[in-house]
């Protein structure tokens, strides 16, 4: 592990000892790869600590490349259904973060980290619209791939890979139709 990163995972269990990050590894590498962190952040603590780490100049995170989830139903050994994952990047430091937060069906949510990074927009809307998480704070939490009134989640792997009939609903359109 780098020391960047190790520092800041230090850093992070100072000033939030009530949390297990249970900080690890993104991918097993070798001598060859550097190691890339990850981080496990509660709903509950997600926006504090988020905040600590873009705003403490000794991790400096300004950048949120990349927000994500994760669907791991049927997952082996997996204690939670959805995990939203944030990449982090500092550029004036060179280093980068990833954080995950795990949250559960029937009501999946996480609170918004729009006010730390706007980038964060869409890319919650993505989140929400494909796999069905809230992001609650959010200024404008509306599906932005498929459209107001469907009521499913694409990117959830109890969806059916023949989808549910959403094109029922639109004529057909052929040659001489058209």
């Amino acid at each position: 592990m780098s020391n960047e990163v190790h520092s800041i995972i230090d850093l992070l269990m100072e000033d939030f000892p009530a949390i297990d990050f249970a900080a690890g590894p993104l991918l097993a590498g070798g001598a060859h790869r550097p190691q890339q962190m990850c981080v496990r952040i509660p709903p509950d603590h997600l926006l504090e600590v988020m905040c600590f780490l873009h705003d403490d100049g000794r991790c400096a995170f300004e950048q949120l490349c990349d927000l994500t989830c994760v669907d791991y139903l049927d997952f082996p050994n997996a204690a939670d259904r959805y995990g939203v994952v944030y990449s982090l990047l500092s550029v004036s430091q060179g280093h980068r973060l990833w954080a995950k937060c795990f949250v559960n069906d029937p009501a999946p949510e996480v609170p918004s980290v729009t006010s730390i990074w706007k980038g964060a927009d869409w890319l919650e809307r993505e989140v929400y619209d494909l796999f069905g998480v809230r992001f609650t704070g959010h200024p404008d939490l509306r599906r932005i791939v498929t459209w107001e009134g469907f009521e499913a989640h694409p990117l959830r792997k109890d969806y059916p890979l023949r989808g549910q009939g959403e094109r029922v609903n639109f004529e057909r359109v052929t040659r001489d139709s058209a």
